[in-house]
């Protein structure tokens, strides 16, 4: 539901083009777990959803055009002004993250590389225009 017993303070509240596919990509290329959806009146499109990923909780919706269409999709805005950030335990799992995402259709934007603030890191766009990146603390010499 909505409104569970552990909300979190901040979450991502992200709008797509065909939510359902995203919901079954987010599956599938991040191990999102669906813990509630609502459809529309027109039974296409996905009024809300709360999708656990990773120990945090992600909302989605479908665009709706016409209730003024204040949030739209990337695809739509032809790009994103943000990028989701996924905090893992190790490196390894930023490999891990990437290559699961990549297997289920993601596009890279940064292959998983050692930085200079001392992470593993990545960067992947999902189909739908959003960003997403891995991150994991790597030692520091």
């Amino acid at each position: 539901m909505a409104f569970g017993p552990d909300v979190p303070p901040i979450q991502a509240h992200i709008c797509v083009k065909d939510g359902l596919a995203a919901i079954a990509f987010y599956e599938k290329a991040l191990g999102a777990v669906n813990t509630f959806h609502a459809m529309a009146e027109d039974g296409k499109r996905v009024m809300h959803a709360n999708l656990a990923i990773y120990g945090g909780e992600v909302m989605l919706h479908d665009e709706f055009p016409e209730f003024g269409g204040s949030v739209l999709s990337p695809n739509t805005i032809g790009g994103t002004g943000v990028a989701i950030s996924i905090n893992l335990a190790k490196p390894a799992d930023v490999d891990s993250a990437y290559d699961r995402a990549m297997a289920a259709g993601a596009s890279t934007v940064l292959e998983p590389q050692d930085t200079f603030w001392h992470a593993r890191y990545a960067r992947i766009k999902d189909p739908f225009g959003h960003v997403w990146a891995f991150n994991a603390p790597v030692a520091n010499p």
